[in-house]
């Protein structure tokens, strides 16, 4: 305990020459190592293993407390010791971000991990992937194909995971039920923690340098385009983002990137000239939103437009990941409450999503089993010769192995071919996107 207090003063640096991060920042790093280290391989539904969730309570709560010494004054009655009147004092409390969100995140904690543990006397087992693969009958071989026969796609894209296994039959109702509940509950949190991270990010101050390293004007960081989309006479974000191509997370975050540096730009040059008390000069600006009479409003009205374009596009895609705004506010930031909130609510953010690709998984696999099961019937009947009995036909869930098909993720544009839109959406795991951008 000593050894990691003295590595958060000292910024992560050990030979104490005054060069490492602020203590924000090595909290935040410390609790995304200690999550990458007790919930990087969730590779399956069963409990957490019990040395990993000692440690991961144990040290939390080593970190967390650094919050109970955060606290803001506030007004409260009390009593003369003899009880003949009151009197006014101020007292300390937990500061009201902390006193809201923290034990939110706490809550939300308990709830993931109790739910891991229901996962412990299960109908379903895991096998790893090269033993499937090697050992593998002409109905286990149907679940790791496709109807193609060539590889599934989570053969192709996880092939790191364990393989979940489950009845001859499938499932029974009850456990299929529990496993569509746990993926409601699970999806509700995720939820949960994201508003939460997204609002501390919102809190966060701008960081100098992102600020500095903005272009002079909006037009340039957006392009043609979608400048010329913004300042038109007729604005629709909609028909915007459906021109734009956000057939990919890379190129959605791209624009997202953009549009966010033309909001500051803009809402810069605005707050310049609002300051500094001077009318901007009459301009024609080309026609276009018209009504306005100086440059100042000019750049309020981009701004309110492109922040509605942002707004619409984290609609469309609420997993997109975090801008690079975001990251130079983790990276810069100072306050250490927001640092913690921040980093609890995305760690939460990326057990809850790991936890619903999990239970994906295993749906599809009891779904397709069940599928194989009731089609083998009918099938030994057609051959048998007793008439030309139509299959049955039943709806396979489509394949949960491609963050496409998550309702906690980012649902881009689907493309041509489900093949390509496989190859373009990775597995975009919350936790993952940030544990590069870390003083990098």
């Amino acid at each position: 305990m000593k050894e990691r207090f003295a590595k958060l003063l000292l910024g992560e640096d050990m030979s104490g020459g005054g060069k490492g991060v602020s203590t924000a920042l090595a909290i935040s790093n410390a609790i995304t190592n200690l999550s990458a280290t007790v919930f990087g391989e969730l590779w399956k539904l069963q409990p957490l293993a019990p040395e990993k969730k000692l440690m991961w309570h144990r040290e939390m709560e080593w970190l967390l407390c650094v919050s109970d010494s955060i606290v803001e004054l506030i007004p409260s009655v009390q009593e003369f010791p003899g009880g003949e009147g009151t009197f006014e004092v101020m007292v300390t409390r937990p500061r009201s971000d902390l006193y809201i969100n923290l034990p939110a995140l706490k809550k939300v904690d308990a709830m993931l991990l109790s739910m891991l543990d229901d996962f412990s006397d299960s109908e379903f087992y895991y096998v790893d992937r090269g033993v499937i693969v090697s050992g593998a009958d002409d109905g286990e071989r149907h679940s790791l194909s496709s109807p193609s026969g060539r590889p599934s796609i989570r053969q192709e894209e996880k092939w790191w995971l364990p393989f979940p296994r489950v009845p001859p039959n499938g499932l029974s109702e009850s456990v299929t039920n529990r496993l569509q509940q746990c993926k409601e509950w699970t999806n509700q949190i995720l939820k949960a923690a994201m508003a939460i991270n997204s609002s501390v990010l919102a809190e966060m101050e701008i960081p100098d340098v992102y600020l500095d390293s903005l272009p002079k004007s909006g037009k340039a960081c957006l392009g043609e385009t979608i400048y010329r989309s913004i300042t038109a006479d007729q604005f629709s974000p909609e028909c915007l983002l459906d021109y734009l191509d956000l057939s990919s997370e890379y190129t959605s975050l791209e624009i997202a990137n953009r549009i966010e540096a033309a909001i500051h730009i803009w809402r810069q040059k605005y707050l310049k000239r609002h300051t500094n008390h001077t009318k901007a000069g009459r301009s024609s600006w080309g026609g276009k939103v018209k009504g306005l009479v100086g440059y100042m409003e000019k750049n309020k009205l981009l701004a309110q437009r492109a922040e509605t374009i942002l707004q619409n596009l984290r609609l469309r895609f609420p997993g997109l990941p975090q801008t690079a705004l975001d990251m130079a506010k983790i990276q810069y930031n100072k306050d250490v409450g927001q640092s913690i909130l921040e980093s609890y609510s995305r760690v939460m953010e990326s057990l809850a999503f790991n936890i619903m690709a999990r239970i994906d998984d295993l749906l599809y696999i009891d779904d397709a089993t069940k599928f194989r099961a009731a089609a083998e019937p009918i099938s030994l009947f057609k051959q048998d010769g007793y008439g030309d009995a139509c299959p049955l036909r039943r709806q396979i869930l489509p394949s949960p192995f491609s963050i496409q098909n998550t309702s906690y993720v980012s649902q881009f544009t689907a493309p041509a071919s489900y093949s390509s839109a496989m190859k373009e959406n990775r597995d975009g795991n919350p936790l993952d996107r940030n544990l590069q951008d870390q003083c990098s």
